[in-house]
């Protein structure tokens, strides 16, 4: 597994790293990265263009959960974020504590 940050569950077998090199937060299961979202940094705005998680482990909640995850490290940099993977939008307008992290040039 990459060094990066990990991030907190009660199931122990998921863990989430920032992957800076691949520019991309990983969500793992065990041994077997299940998910990703894809991010690189334009202006000081971090833009996600994409999401995905493996077909045997969608519906388990595990994309939002990293989505969140990588919101909240975005936060905590202080930064902006334009999503623009759909998926993203759609936690976003879902969760509207994080309509604030939008960057108006998205």
């Amino acid at each position: 597994m990459p060094d990066g940050l990990s991030g907190d569950s009660a199931d122990t077998d998921v863990k989430m790293f920032k992957n800076a090199a691949d520019e991309r937060y990983e969500i793992w299961l065990g041994d077997i990265r299940v998910g990703l979202v894809d991010y690189y940094e334009r202006g000081g705005v971090v833009v996600i263009p994409h999401t995905e998680t493996l077909p045997d482990f969608g519906g388990r909640g595990l994309a939002s959960r990293l989505v969140q995850f990588a919101l909240d490290d975005i936060a905590e940099q202080r930064k902006k974020v334009n999503p623009a993977c759909p998926f993203v939008a759609v936690f976003i307008k879902r969760n509207p504590e994080y309509a604030e992290l939008v960057s108006q040039h998205s």
